[in-house]
């Protein structure tokens, strides 16, 4: 979207009415009511200046109806009118006094401060996509790349998360597809700045979001995903929409897209192997901040890297005698797995049929996980997800899968979006254990809780605790039996959380150790026998989302390290239910902020 006069008016505005609320509501109400006032018109500022998170919870309805036509910013003066607008709520927000707030306004806040102070720390950085105050999950040094840009996720958002009940709906559609190509070419434009800084995606990467790109290009403009989406919605609407969508289509995104795709073909000839954040201006400083943010720890590089290899010892200890007992005996466990990747009895077959298949098995075990959620939860949620396979444009340069929770309304459900470009790369014994992060009773469970919490809650994600929580949902799982009559199943589970301790040991490899990109892959597929496919992309991914991967594991060891100190603390009276609650009833927050609320815990069960 262009930056604009009335832009700067619209933040300007928003930033003195927040300025002006403690004082006034001090005086009026007392301590919570006022850092609540403070809270609720920061989650107002963070919508207005990134519509698509409104959109996402589906809340661009009522008051805040003027958010559906819009989309953030993402040109160079957009980036820094967020990190002035960042830099300001902090300053407000350190003026509140913890002291004589209620426990859980004090969280609130504290949550709140952290995700901002990781902003501000980001956005010092003259370059990158700093996404930790709406979606803390992937902070990356690139504005375009095979996994990040508008070009993957505005089609995406407007096919799925943009509802259109009515003429206004669709209207705002248009409006919002004017905006894409507006985002489209704020992005070339930071790509250029950000390339004569020496910021340019490594050659592989480059090359792959040029992919990408061109698929989002091609074909005749009224096929289009994001045209045919609005024209298959408004048949019965009178207005013309789906010609409209065309014509915009035509006029305005698809020359921005070939904007994006010549600024990035330009930068072929000065992109080079170098896949870590090392190469990059600051870049030690940059992966330090990154790695923070994923983990919201202090630990080091040297510390994650070693942390990752003790537990990739641990899990392949136990993984040897499941092996043994199942008949592979012979080699390492990296080579074992590799063999039973290649068991027919575990593949699904290729094309439209295998995917059909997988499909099926997904929805099946969500099923059945489902049934048992009242064994490990005091406090249930409806857990309303679906399975939905990517958009095929996209699959080339995503993860294999990701999931979350719908909209607070209950209209839209959770996605477990499943990459399907090949079943090759997905096993019976495998799929069964990602269900279960990415849905029930992982991130689209999850993420229902969070619809309790206050608005700012809801929007902000922290990785360590979010993929930590995706981990110990497939440990529950496990304890909750789904495994008891498939050896190979809970084999599949304990490659998932050694992946996660590989993916430590990788991604400090790759940004502060300087391995290469074929290093990388090497280490996945020889220590941990995972599938050589998915693990290229695996590790194409780390190289754009620095830090990103370390947040699972740490998350993970910290959720159970905190088990084990309630079930110390608490003996006789510790209860697996309402720790359980407790984790997730406590909203997604900092590891620090969620060991003071274990620890709370603990104090009111000991009465």
């Amino acid at each position: 979207m262009p930056f604009n006069r009335r832009d700067i008016l619209r933040s300007a505005g928003a930033l003195a009415a927040l300025q002006a609320l403690p004082h006034a509501a001090v005086a009026a109400t007392g301590p919570d009511v006022a850092a609540e006032a403070m809270l609720a018109a920061t989650a107002e500022q963070i919508l207005a200046d990134f519509p698509e998170a409104a959109a996402g919870l589906g809340i661009d309805t009522g008051a805040r109806a003027a958010l559906k036509s819009r989309l953030s910013d993402r040109s160079p003066a957009g980036l820094h009118r967020s990190a002035e607008l960042a830099r300001a709520t902090l300053a407000r927000l350190r003026t509140i006094d913890l002291a004589p707030l209620s426990p859980g306004m004090r969280t609130n806040v504290d949550v709140v401060r952290t995700a901002f102070e990781g902003a501000v720390e980001g956005f010092a950085f003259p370059y990158g996509d700093v996404a930790t105050l709406t979606s803390g999950w992937r902070n990356s040094p690139y504005l375009v790349a095979q996994n990040v840009g508008a070009y993957l996720d505005i089609p995406q958002l407007l096919d799925i998360n943009h509802s259109v009940q009515a003429p206004a709906d669709a209207e705002a559609y248009l409006d919002r597809m004017a905006a894409y190509a507006g985002q489209l070419d704020g992005e070339t434009e930071g790509v250029k700045a950000a390339g004569a800084r020496g910021v340019i995606l490594p050659d592989f990467a480059l090359a792959q979001a040029l992919k990408q790109l061109r698929i989002a290009r091609a074909g005749k403009i009224e096929q289009w995903g994001i045209v045919a989406s609005l024209a298959r919605r408004t048949t019965a609407m009178p207005g013309d929409f789906g010609g409209r969508a065309a014509k915009l289509a035509a006029e305005r995104i698809a020359p921005a897209l070939d904007r994006q795709i010549a600024a990035l073909e330009a930068q072929q000839p000065h992109a080079t192997i170098d896949a870590g954040a090392w190469k990059l201006p600051q870049g030690d400083a940059y992966y330090a901040w990154a790695l923070g943010a994923a983990t919201t720890t202090t630990m080091t590089p040297d510390e994650v890297h070693a942390m990752g290899r003790d537990e990739l010892a641990r899990l392949h200890a136990r993984m040897d005698g499941i092996l043994k007992a199942e008949g592979y005996s012979q080699g390492s466990v990296g080579a074992r797995m590799t063999a039973l990747g290649k068991d027919p009895r575990y593949l699904f077959p290729e094309g439209d049929p295998g995917r059909a298949e997988i499909m099926a098995y997904l929805r099946d075990k969500l099923k059945d996980i489902r049934s048992r959620m009242p064994r490990a939860f005091e406090t249930l949620v409806p857990g309303f997800v679906e399975v939905t396979r990517m958009s095929p444009a996209a699959e080339p340069g995503a993860p294999g899968a990701y999931g979350g929770a719908g909209t607070i309304d209950g209209k839209e459900p959770g996605r477990f979006w499943i990459n399907l470009g090949s079943t090759s790369r997905w096993t019976r014994y495998s799929l069964p254990d990602l269900a279960y992060h990415e849905a029930i009773p992982g991130h689209a469970w999850q993420g229902e809780y969070t619809f309790k919490q206050p608005l700012i809650r809801t929007l902000m994600t922290f990785s360590a605790y979010s993929e930590g929580w995706g981990l110990y949902a497939e440990q529950l799982a496990d304890e909750l039996g789904v495994y008891d009559d498939f050896p190979a199943g809970r084999l599949g589970y304990l490659q998932s959380i050694a992946f996660r301790a590989c993916r430590m040991v990788v991604d400090t490899g790759i940004h502060a150790k300087r391995w290469t990109r074929e290093q990388a892959i090497e280490f996945f597929v020889t220590e941990n026998g995972s599938n050589p496919e998915e693990v290229r992309s695996e590790v194409d991914r780390y190289c754009t989302w620095p830090g990103q991967a370390c947040g699972y594991k740490i998350g993970h060891s910290t959720i159970n390290r905190l088990r084990d100190k309630t079930q110390a603390a608490l003996g006789a009276r510790y209860d697996f239910r309402k720790f359980n609650d407790a984790v997730v009833l406590g909203g997604n927050v900092p590891m620090t902020v969620l060991e003071r609320n274990i620890d709370a815990h603990i104090a009111a069960r000991k009465g």
